[in-house]
């Protein structure tokens, strides 16, 4: 068949793109166009071949084969198939198992086959050395190409580049049509409505070691104001992670948006985060309850009223993306996740906050969440977490979500609350001058 096809390791072409833009070969350290990638790919390809495209491999490394966002964007674009092997974790360093493998499979069955007449390898790597040469021994021309070494020497096996038919180049000018070096100076943007609090929340030391702070605090606090101490002290959680479908600990329905608290701090007080955003009114026949700092199932300081038994009336009410979601709004989500969305924690987060205020039916849910920050109701928390999973986010010894990821997550969610509450209220523009 006159016709070529294309075989990429994705671990040595982007790995080489980052050493070439970012210094080092951490593919966190740059963004790729993947549709542009493999549109420029092809081109190429049928350029200087000659010949039509028969199909774009591309082989990569995930942990436990499970498809990571950019795999499941990959994967429905027209003439490309992907194929992973293994990632796995060793002495600090990421390892892809079975891509060279499985590389070497495809290139000999599709000489073997006859399905083309040219093979395009993109790889360094010289294992594919005995599938190159079977290929060759079945008619098919083999094109090699490199991405351009940062140090300006070969970054592919000699004997690879020696049993090439063709050897090309990708350079610097190609490369960066697609491929850019990660800005790391601002990785989220500041909210645009200032947080106070979170100087405060960040200010509070690990639960270990400041749980008997906390309680003396909170038991001089009740004695200040003529309320006895509680029977319950505030316990840490001892659960570690949380789960991936977003249950909530059994002593409240919260959850921060704000990373750990640094250890060796001084502990906030009520007193002090009552001065950092409006409270409530008190019911005028009940004395102010005190309120105590809680540590939560994600391991963030929150104010908690010291009762909290069930959903509180403020939330009860909050309707979640399910229940406003359509069968046919659903199938354009899924769409729009698999060919759009990204899978950064931050802008999972954000996808679904807007999601969620696009289709609300009463714009007055937006300033009563917005008035529970940092504190995400329970159910919208377990069902924004349940979503994030659906991008490959879950830490996969453990079927969790990464810490990190899941601040990441709510920072992204409160950001378009943030957006959206802050266009309510903003005064409407003065009217200019009458024109005659």
């Amino acid at each position: 068949m006159d016709r070529c096809v294309v075989l990429v390791d994705a671990g040595y072409l982007l790995g080489a793109a980052a050493s070439l833009l970012a210094g080092e070969p951490a593919r966190s350290r740059i963004t790729v166009d993947h549709a542009g990638l493999i549109r420029q790919l092809r081109e190429r390809a049928e350029n200087e071949t000659g010949l039509p495209l028969l199909r774009i491999y591309w082989f990569d490394g995930a942990p436990d084969r499970v498809p990571q966002p950019e795999h499941r964007r990959l994967r429905v674009m027209p003439r490309v198939t992907v194929r992973l092997g293994a990632l796995t974790r060793s002495d600090g360093r990421w390892a892809q198992k079975g891509v060279d493998a499985a590389m070497h499979t495809e290139l000999t069955e599709l000489a073997r086959n006859r399905a083309c007449t040219d093979i395009v390898l993109v790889t360094g790597d010289g294992d594919l050395l005995p599938g190159l040469m079977s290929a060759k021994e079945h008619g098919v021309a083999v094109h090699l190409w490199a991405v351009q070494a940062a140090d300006g020497d070969y970054n592919q096996s000699e004997d690879l580049v020696a049993e090439a038919d063709e050897r090309r180049v990708l350079d610097r000018s190609w490369i960066t049509r697609a491929v850019r070096a990660k800005d790391l100076t601002g990785l989220c943007a500041p909210p645009p409505v200032p947080r106070p609090e979170i100087a405060a929340i960040l200010s509070a030391p690990l639960p270990e070691a400041a749980l008997a702070s906390a309680e003396r605090a909170a038991e001089a606090a009740a004695a200040r104001n003529g309320v006895p101490a509680p029977d319950e002290a505030p316990a840490p959680s001892t659960g570690g992670h949380e789960q991936a479908h977003g249950h909530a600990h059994e002593h409240g329905h919260g959850s921060a948006a704000v990373p750990p608290p640094a250890a060796g701090k001084a502990v906030p007080t009520p007193k002090d985060l009552a001065g950092l955003r409006p409270a409530a009114a008190p019911h005028p026949a009940a004395p102010q309850p005190a309120s105590a700092l809680r540590w939560s199932s994600d391991r963030g300081w929150v104010e908690r009223p010291p009762t909290a038994l069930g959903e509180p009336a403020e939330t009860a009410s909050l309707p979640t993306l399910a229940h406003l979601t359509s069968a046919e709004q659903r199938w354009a989500d899924r769409e729009e996740d698999i060919t759009t969305v990204g899978g950064d924690p931050f802008e999972v987060g954000q996808v679904f906050a807007r999601r969620w205020l696009e289709r609300l039916p009463e714009q007055s849910h937006v300033q009563r969440l917005s008035g529970l920050y940092p504190r995400i109701p329970h159910r919208i928390d377990g069902e924004l977490l349940r979503y994030a999973a659906r991008f490959g986010l879950l830490a996969h010894k453990d079927d969790q979500i990464d810490e990190h990821d899941r601040y990441a997550i709510r920072a992204g969610f409160w950001r378009e609350i943030d957006v959206r509450a802050a266009a309510e209220t903003a005064p409407a523009p003065a009217p200019g001058p009458a024109t005659p």
